[in-house]
Formats: structure tokens, C-alpha cells, sequence
């Protein structure tokens, strides 16, 4: 059969074990793709700290329009410990999710077969919404009286209406597609004019939506909750700061933040989405082939359900999810699995799938 569809893909690999687990869920998206009626064509951006090295920026001046014709960008890691981490965050993540608006930071997090949780035999199965372009990761302060004893900072966060209210309708409508509860994290009671804020808008959005029930949870509390009881928790909603602080807990409750995927959405399709895994670049395992590409493999099934490959993205995710019950595992799940055989076996079961 022709293929009926083409997606133009960004890839960036950037850092570390980036290198490796990009290349491990391209061969997959490859082949599954190869099963269907789409095929995808990568555009391979040289981007991240080498670039910085030689050029000063960690992606060129014309990098956003350059991303912009896409239809989705697909991110390894970024993070290198010769270049301040502010540094290479800010100078190709954070202004490819805000020139791009994609306001949902989408992270999902079960338990997978094969895989033991630190905190026991827990069946988790939640995700969680995270306001991703403003709160308090904003631009806004500053550092005063640089190296002397009066020296101060300031770091202002930014909560709009507008910010809350899309985060919030589409961790509704999420809600209500799975069990209609949704948890709102919050910080009110010590944050004095943003979080009541946040709880206001929050709960003013929810209200529209009749199959939707609410909890406000104070973050601390909630962090506690995903330790004892995870398996209670189906969708939250955070703020920036408190949904990627969560996100990476509740990784490292279901086993590992080596099998955690992310998407980073513009709902609405007015630009390219990206997807990455939620792990960082790893330094000290890059290059030995020890890399886990189950984040990066299921950040692709991510991305094939966005673009609306539906059938594709299920068939990669149980793909990956058939390996790991058989016990093919990398070193961080316990088992011995390099990174590429690893790889080579969700192939298999890919090619093997009669579905």
C-alpha cells in the first residue's frame, strides 16, 4: 500500500545519552510507520551544547522558523556540565515551548510489566498536566548588588487567566475521558497571591464541566500522596513549577525516570508539538550503550497520537511493553539489556505484531 501521508519530524538529539536514545526511537517510529499508511521525514537539527561550543547558541538565531514548517519536533536531552544549566535550557527548550505556545506539558506515568516500583506493588496509572510557558519559571526579576553583601535576587512568578483557564480545560476534558476526577495542585496557604489565584480559576473552569470532579491538594501533601497511595491519583493539574517537580516523583514512584515520556502541546495545532523523555542528558552513562529508549520510544507513540496515528502509537507502546514483561530490561530496571539490543527486540515484536 502507498503511503497516504507524510510528517515532516525535527529531530534534535542534543546532549548525552540524547545521542543514543533519539536514533533507538527513530528505528522504531521507522518501522512502525512501515506497517501503516504514513511514512515520516526527519530533519536532523545539530543542535545543543556541541553547537554552543562552536557557535555561542545553542540552536542558531533562525532556529524557530526554521522548526516552524514542521510537524513536530522530536528532543533527546539537553544538559552539559561544561555549560550552566540555565544556559541550555534557556537557549533551546523554553523558547521553542513559548514562541510555539505549547502551554500542556503532557506526562504520563504507569506502572509497565517487568518494571518494580520502589514503593511496593502499586498499580499507578496517571497523568499529569503541567502549565508549561509561564508561572514561576517567568523572566521576570533580577540579581542586585552583584558580589557584594546587599547582593539579592528577585524571581517574580506569572500566573495569567487566560494561562490557567486553557491548562485547565484541556486537564478537564482529559479528566473527563478517563475517571472524571481531576486533582489541582496548590500552594495557598503559603503562596499568598498567586496560588489563591490559581485555586479561583482553577475551580471556576472545572465548574463547567458536569462529569468532572475536583480536589484541591496542597503540593506538599500531594507529593506525599504519590508516595503512599499513587494507585488513588488518575489526572492533575500544576502549575510549571509544581508539575515538573511532581512529574519527576511520580516517575521515580512507577520505577524509573529512564522510561518517562513528555509531550510539550499546542493543543490547538497552530504550531509544531514536541516530545522528549523527562530524563536529562546523563553524563555519566553517555556513549557506554546503557542508555534506557523506552522514554524516548514511548515520546514517539506520543507524538503518532497527536498527529492522529492512533492505531501506530498503540502497536509502538505495546510493542515496548511486550519486551519489558519478557524481561529484556536495561541496567537502571535491574536487568542487562544494552540500549541498542534493547532497541532490537522492540523491532522484533514490532514485526512480529499481527494486529
Amino acid at each position: 500500500m502507498p503511503n497516504s501521508e507524510t510528517y515532516t519530524i525535527d529531530v534534535i538529539p542534543g546532549d548525552g545519552i540524547g545521542q543514543e536514545v533519539v536514533p533507538a526511537a527513530i528505528s522504531c517510529l521507522d518501522e512502525v510507520a512501515s506497517q501503516g499508511d504514513f511514512s515520516i521525514q526527519w530533519r536532523h537539527r545539530a543542535w545543543g551544547s556541541e553547537h554552543y561550543h562552536a557557535t555561542g547558541r545553542m540552536m542558531p538565531e533562525d532556529g524557530i522558523e526554521q522548526l516552524s514548517s514542521g510537524q513536530g519536533i522530536l528532543l533527546g536531552a539537553v544538559g552539559d556540565a561544561s555549560i550552566p544549566d540555565d544556559v541550555t535550557l534557556w537557549g533551546l527548550l523554553i523558547p521553542i515551548r513559548r514562541e510555539f505556545e505549547q502551554y500542556v506539558n503532557l506526562r504520563p506515568n504507569r506502572t509497565l510489566p517487568g518494571v518494580p516500583s520502589p514503593v511496593g506493588d502499586k498499580d499507578v496509572d496517571m497523568v499529569i498536566v503541567r502549565e508549561n510557558v509561564e508561572g514561576e519559571y517567568s523572566e521576570v526579576g533580577g540579581r542586585f548588588h552583584r558580589g557584594k553583601p546587599d547582593e539579592f535576587a528577585v524571581q517574580d512568578a506569572v500566573f495569567t487567566r487566560a494561562g490557567i483557564e486553557r491548562v485547565t480545560r484541556f486537564a478537564s476534558e482529559l479528566a473527563s475521558s478517563r475517571s472524571g476526577r481531576l486533582v489541582s495542585a496548590t500552594k495557598s496557604n503559603g503562596i499568598i497571591h498567586t496560588m489563591p489565584f490559581w485555586d479561583e480559576v482553577v475551580q471556576e473552569t472545572v465548574a463547567q464541566y458536569d462529569s468532572v470532579s475536583l480536589e484541591k491538594v496542597l503540593v506538599d501533601a500531594l507529593a506525599a500522596r504519590l508516595v503512599l497511595k499513587p494507585e488513588g491519583v488518575d489526572v492533575i493539574v500544576a502549575s510549571n513549577l509544581f508539575g515538573d517537580i511532581l512529574s519527576d516523583l511520580a516517575a521515580a514512584v512507577t520505577g524509573s525516570i529512564g522510561i518517562a515520556p513528555s509531550a510539550n502541546l499546542n493543543p490547538e495545532g497552530r504550531h509544531p508539538s514536541l516530545f522528549e523523555p523527562v530524563h536529562g542528558s546523563a553524563p555519566d552513562i553517555a556513549g557506554q550503550g546503557l542508555a534506557n529508549p523506552v522514554a524516548a520510544i514511548w515520546a514517539g507513540a506520543m507524538m503518532l497520537q497527536h498527529l492522529g496515528q492512533q492505531d501506530a502509537a498503540a502497536r509502538l507502546e505495546r510493542a515496548f511493553t511486550e519486551v519489558l514483561a519478557g524481561g529484556t530490561k536495561t541496567a537502571d530496571l535491574g536487568g542487562t539489556a544494552s540500549t541498542e539490543s534493547f532497541t532490537e527486540a522492540v523491532l522484533t515484536s514490532l514485526r512480529n505484531d499481527p494486529s
